[in-house]
């Protein structure tokens, strides 16, 4: 079968055109009119995600994170570029879903929600139409700092990064989360009525404004969205039957998360 067909089916589930102004998506690397016999899903395309999808024989990798999110100034074989030569030189088609599974319903914030038990939600921040970006619901109450650790555990984090005076017993009953890098959403989190703002790469100065606004915060990390690999992959092994592909689904095993903690 042709890799565009496994493309039109995705895009039937999360259109490009969910995806927020600026942002990439779609294909990125190669030509869906390609004859396919393996599929990959991967968070992000690293040296460890070429070698393994070489090894794997893979047609086309569906990834959420772009692997050229800079303009290119040349393809010389420096270690960066040999990521995008390795992939063409083995004509490994590259197709980027980013904002628009975010976003999507049904989608990875929707995805970690059902992880945190998180209920009655609704958009964190509207995007178009009636789509929007994060999600904002309700939790048990409970103490702040069980909560988190309900984070660590749920995403098998040997760390996760708290905003908050301590030692503090607040209790927390409505959650706001946005995967990835989100802070910049922290007010809507606020107006939201969310009492902790979950999402990755908080900055400092953000981290003190957002106490000061009275916001409690979770960072989890970056890394957590590698929860799209088994989701996405869950999802292509469904339309597999459904629609008689042939063509075998594989998950990347590889770590890209570029963090760990002492």
């Amino acid at each position: 079968m042709k890799a565009s067909q496994v493309i039109e089916r995705y895009e039937a589930y999360c259109p490009q055109d969910l995806s927020m102004e600026g942002d990439i998506s779609g294909l990125q690397i190669g030509t869906l009119n390609k004859d396919i016999k393996t599929v990959m899903v991967a968070l992000d395309i690293r040296e460890e995600t070429v070698a393994e999808a070489i090894q794997k024989q893979v047609d086309l990798i569906i990834v959420k994170h772009a692997p050229i999110f800079r303009p290119l100034k040349n393809l010389v074989a420096s270690p960066q570029n040999k990521i995008y030569l390795d992939l063409v030189k083995h004509d490994i088609v590259v197709y980027v879903s980013h904002t628009n599974i975010d976003i999507v319903p049904d989608g990875l914030n929707d995805w970690f929600c059902d992880l945190l038990d998180i209920k009655d939600t609704s958009i964190l921040s509207p995007t178009k139409d009636s789509f929007g970006i994060g999600r904002v619901g309700t939790v048990e109450a409970q103490d702040f700092q069980s909560f988190a650790k309900k984070v660590k555990q749920v995403f098998s984090l040997d760390s996760v990064r708290l905003v908050a005076y301590q030692p503090t017993t607040k209790l927390i009953s409505r959650v706001a989360i946005c995967g990835g890098s989100a802070q910049s959403f922290y007010k809507d989190a606020l107006r939201a009525g969310a009492d902790v703002f979950i999402t990755g790469d908080i900055y400092y100065h953000t981290a003190q404004e957002m106490l000061t606004d009275g916001l409690l915060a979770i960072d989890p990390g970056h890394h957590i969205e590698v929860l799209f690999v088994s989701k996405v992959a869950e999802k292509l092994r469904q339309w597999q039957v459904e629609d008689d592909w042939d063509v075998s689904i594989v998950e990347s095993t590889a770590n890209t998360n570029p963090f760990f903690h002492l």
